[in-house]
């Protein structure tokens, strides 16, 4: 990846986790990664539509995962998708705490462990 499209990848997010919120400011030991929200080994491109900034903690718990199971239905859905979903959409921030609105924010803010402790903390 060229030193433009990861420049354009970090300001385009604000600096900011795209999946947490949490900016890089706050979490100064880990650089935040540029992350493919669909993985390479899935087909999935180099490309700004296809790339998100992320903090090692979403990255990390994301993986090359595109799906997981909402725990109210038992549901597979999709994960939150920060070039397609609207962030407000399907999560509200209580003080630190993100809190899932709907199916894919509530699998996504597990699958990601949005809510530890640490998390909260930095938040």
């Amino acid at each position: 990846m060229d030193a433009a499209l990861h420049k354009f990848v970090r300001d385009r997010a604000a600096n900011r986790c795209e999946y947490c919120l949490i900016p890089q400011h706050a979490d100064p030991f880990f650089t935040f990664h540029i992350e493919h929200i669909i993985a390479r080994q899935h087909g999935g491109p180099t490309t700004p539509d296809n790339l998100a900034l992320a903090c090692h903690h979403c990255n990390l718990h994301k993986g090359p995962n595109l799906t997981t199971i909402d725990s109210d239905t038992g549901s597979i859905v999709t994960l939150f998708n920060p070039r397609v979903d609207q962030w407000n959409d399907h999560f509200t921030r209580q003080g630190p705490y993100i809190r899932g609105n709907t199916p894919t924010g509530r699998a996504t803010a597990r699958l990601l462990a949005m809510n530890t402790p640490p998390r909260l903390e930095l938040r």
